[in-house]
């Protein structure tokens, strides 16, 4: 037997099956390419993500044919919505997260509801970022595909609807859409009534962990995988990724270093104060019951060190392939020792919290004659930690105090990272026995969800173990401290010259 988490990303969608230990048996990954249509838009194209799917399920079902998988439970980005016609098809692109062409629609709810209103029944922010106001925006801009439109599905329901099932949306990813009553975990008709957005068009809304229902055989010839299996509600893929971590108990804290890197961190009830709102951080449900979570995000993470492997990195990418080596591994080895004294604001996609403005560019500041490569690469590094350290501060002022961070994702596999990390930030960072959290915590909910674990805790406690340690170097903490006030100054000084700038596109 063997338990299925299904990834689905805005760059790629994952399939890792587990075994009941949590030792992974198979696993296979499919990249898919961002559509750039217009200045700030950001879509993929649904066929491509769909076919991803599919080829995932199917390789990961083959190579599992003495294991058959039990259940699939799905990890999903936020956010992102696909408008989806009455047999099924796709109307147009899914419009993902970074998107901001729905800058007007969310601003306008402060001439309706208002800021505090929206925060008080949806944890969010006012943002373009969030579902109902791309929604709005479709509704006004592209009409010809709104009247045609059955469903506004997020990824798991389009997955749902293909396999035969009714698509049903978790309330961790109903929580994304700022339509959704987060205490009373319903649809909000408040919300959706100020919007014009009909409640009928979205999915119905289920916890976390619940069966959605069984894999029939139209479902089992897509993906491979055998009848009966079991198909479980999951989650977006930050909580799911913190429980993939252990993060079940109040206060505990992961770092998910990917594409986009956030800090997730568990409730046990809604922290709604004052900064929370003004610093623009979100709050809503966990896929653990009756717990909430909140997040502090930088959109360009993974990003952007990706963004230099593809501009700048041809030596380094020469090298690795010639010595057969991981070209991150080559990128990210002799960085100088101290602090480079270079400020790189890490906003190629705007920024997440806790300015939250789509509106925000990069910038490198401090360089000088004597800048070389590997300086520019640990300051792109050191950008990422302070960002996050930007956050952790604004989070405590909130009263989220977060003292620890377990590290999962694709930059957690890097010891040069992780102790950046805890020299910026002065806090103990920990790694994990897996780093597919997400997938694994698929693992969990269809794990519960069968019977194999008693609960959530039972699956913690069997298949996650911290691993290393990174501890803060408090002298170069010292130092950086003093780098890290300037930086928090950064953003403010320079704002209202990059939106000038971007004014230009």
């Amino acid at each position: 037997m063997s338990l299925l988490g299904l990834d689905i990303g805005s760059t790629g969608v994952k399939a890792v099956a587990f075994n009941l230990e949590g030792e992974m048996l198979a696993q296979a990954y499919r990249e898919y390419p961002e559509v750039h249509g217009k200045p700030g838009w950001l879509e993929l194209n649904a066929a491509e993500v769909w076919n991803g799917i599919v080829a995932v399920l199917n390789e990961v079902a083959e190579a599992t044919g003495d294991d058959p998988v039990q259940s699939l439970c799905m990890s999903a980005m936020g956010e992102t919505f696909t408008p989806v016609g009455g047999g099924g098809e796709f109307l147009y692109n899914s419009i993902i997260s970074p998107d901001s062409r729905a800058l007007d629609e969310a601003t306008s709810w402060r001439g309706t509801l208002g800021s505090e209103r929206v925060f008080e029944i949806t944890g969010m922010p006012l943002h373009p970022s969030f579902t109902l106001n791309k929604l709005m925006w479709m509704r006004r801009n592209m009409p010809d595909v709104h009247e045609q439109v059955d469903k506004y599905l997020l990824w798991p329901d389009v997955v749902m609807r293909k396999l035969g099932l009714r698509p049903r949306v978790d309330y961790t990813l109903c929580g994304r859409t700022m339509a959704f009553d987060i205490r009373k975990k319903r649809w909000s008709e408040e919300m959706l009534e100020a919007a014009g957005i009909e409640m009928e068009l979205l999915g119905e809304p289920i916890a976390s962990g619940e069966v959605v229902g069984e894999l029939g055989s139209k479902g089992a010839e897509i993906t491979g995988l055998p009848a009966g299996c079991l198909i479980v509600a999951g989650g977006h893929d930050q909580p799911m990724n913190a429980l993939g971590a252990g993060v079940t108990q109040a206060g505990q804290a992961v770092d998910g270093m990917g594409t986009v890197e956030c800090v997730t961190t568990a409730l046990d009830k809604p922290v709604l104060t004052e900064p929370m709102r003004e610093w623009n951080y979100c709050c809503y449900p966990h896929v653990v019951a009756d717990m909430y979570v909140t997040l502090g995000y930088n959109y360009t993470s993974g990003d952007l060190l990706r963004w230099y492997r593809d501009n700048f990195a041809l030596h380094e990418s020469t090298e690795a392939e010639r010595n057969g080596m991981d070209v991150y591994d080559v990128i990210l080895s002799g960085l100088p020792p101290e602090p480079t004294g270079v400020l790189v604001l890490p906003y190629l996609a705007g920024s997440g919290t806790p300015y939250l403005d789509p509106q925000a560019s990069g910038a490198f500041l401090g360089l000088t004659l004597s800048a070389d490569r590997k300086t520019i690469v640990k300051a792109i590094i050191e950008g990422t930690c302070y960002e996050l350290h930007l956050n952790l501060t604004r989070m405590a002022e909130g009263g989220v105090e977060i003292d620890r961070l377990r590290a999962t994702g694709g930059g957690s596999r890097s010891p040069v990272w992780l102790q950046i990390k805890a020299d910026i930030t002065g806090r103990e960072v920990v790694t994990l026995n897996v780093t597919e959290s997400g997938c694994l915590a698929g693992a969990m909910l269809g794990g519960v969800a069968a019977g194999v674990y008693q609960g959530l805790q039972d699956a913690v406690d069997v298949l996650v173990e911290e691993r290393e340690s990174c501890e803060p170097d408090w002298q170069r903490h010292e130092k950086y401290a003093e780098l890290f006030e300037i930086y928090m100054g950064a953003w403010p000084a320079i704002s209202n010259l990059a939106h000038e700038l971007r004014a230009q596109e």
